[in-house]
């Protein structure tokens, strides 16, 4: 690794990354790693140069590029990580603020929950309407992620056989490493019975990963089986003519928002899904909280008016 160089030290965190089987994260830095090669376009880069106005300039550079403020914020949280760690093993000097004027939030302002009338829907017609088999598959998956609490899709890939006791459910979390147990629904159980992997020579529940659970092999499987599931899911949603684009994080972020117009307490909701923090919960409702409160003001004014 070059001395003081920032590209060399962000390659060797990939390399570690990869060597601890993280290859999901380090995915993730391969790709900020790559625009930010093209925004310098430069092989070598000191740690000294890494100021606030040149992350500054690359924010405006990937907003240029249409990037989508998400997509933005996780790869300039990619680069903080990055220099964070080189600021803890004395390669790059500490800079108060230096993140401070570029975004690195999360944006919840893109509809992708599903309401009541359609996701009742999406049950419905998995029982009644005819479609291709790979289209019901998917459509069965869906509907099995959102009674598993907003199962993630990342999640189910890798579920085991032997994380299925009976009808209880327990697994960590790929992302966050938390054990959680669920009990299964008996209709669950129906389309899990229906969908599981029948080889018993195989460990995985789910009949989409071959080869060892942290391989690279297993991570491209899965990220090709997550494409096609996406693609699947965006063929359903025009055969069920929703009027919105499902994708595998639609069945997390409807329960999740469903189980808050139930009244259902945002602490719970975080354990039900195994978030890191309420935070994360706190993001995915930011939303409909704001539409509760909206109703609310509509409410209080009705009533005002009701008198005048």
């Amino acid at each position: 690794m070059k001395k003081n160089d920032f590209i060399s030290f962000m390659y060797s965190v990939i390399d570690e990354l990869e060597a601890g089987n993280y290859h999901g994260t380090a995915h993730v830095y391969k790709s900020s790693l790559s625009i930010f090669l093209r925004f310098l376009q430069k092989k070598s880069f000191d740690f000294k140069k890494n100021t606030p106005d040149l992350l500054k300039c690359f924010e405006d550079y990937m907003r240029k590029r249409q990037h989508s403020w998400n997509t933005i914020s996780t790869y300039l949280r990619t680069i903080r990580a990055t220099y964070n760690r080189a600021v803890d093993r004395s390669l790059a000097p500490y800079v108060p603020r230096l993140f401070k004027h570029v975004y690195t939030g999360t944006r919840a302002d893109k509809k992708r929950a599903l309401d009541v009338k359609d996701m009742s829907f999406v049950f419905q017609t998995l029982k009644t309407q005819k479609m291709p088999e790979a289209l019901r598959r998917s459509q069965g998956l869906f509907v099995l992620m959102f009674m598993l609490r907003g199962l993630p899709f990342v999640d189910l890939v890798y579920l085991q056989k032997k994380d299925l006791n009976g009808n209880v459910l327990t697994y960590r979390r790929r992302k966050t490493g938390r054990l959680l147990t669920v009990i299964i629904p008996q209709e669950a159980m129906l389309i899990m019975s229906e969908y599981m992997d029948k080889n018993t020579n195989s460990p995985y529940l789910f009949s989409f990963l071959k080869g060892e659970e942290n391989s690279e092999q297993a991570y491209q499987v899965y990220q090709l089986a997550l494409r096609n599931f996406n693609h699947q899911l965006s063929l359903l949603s025009q055969e069920l003519q929703l009027g919105c684009n499902l994708s595998s994080y639609t069945a997390r972020h409807t329960w999740a928002t469903l189980a808050y117009y139930c009244n259902i307490h945002p602490d719970v909701i975080s354990e039900a899904m195994g978030h890191s923090s309420i935070a994360v919960t706190e993001t995915y409702l930011k939303p409909f909280s704001q539409n509760r409160i909206k109703e609310a003001n509509e409410k209080i004014i009705l009533s005002i008016q009701g008198y005048c």
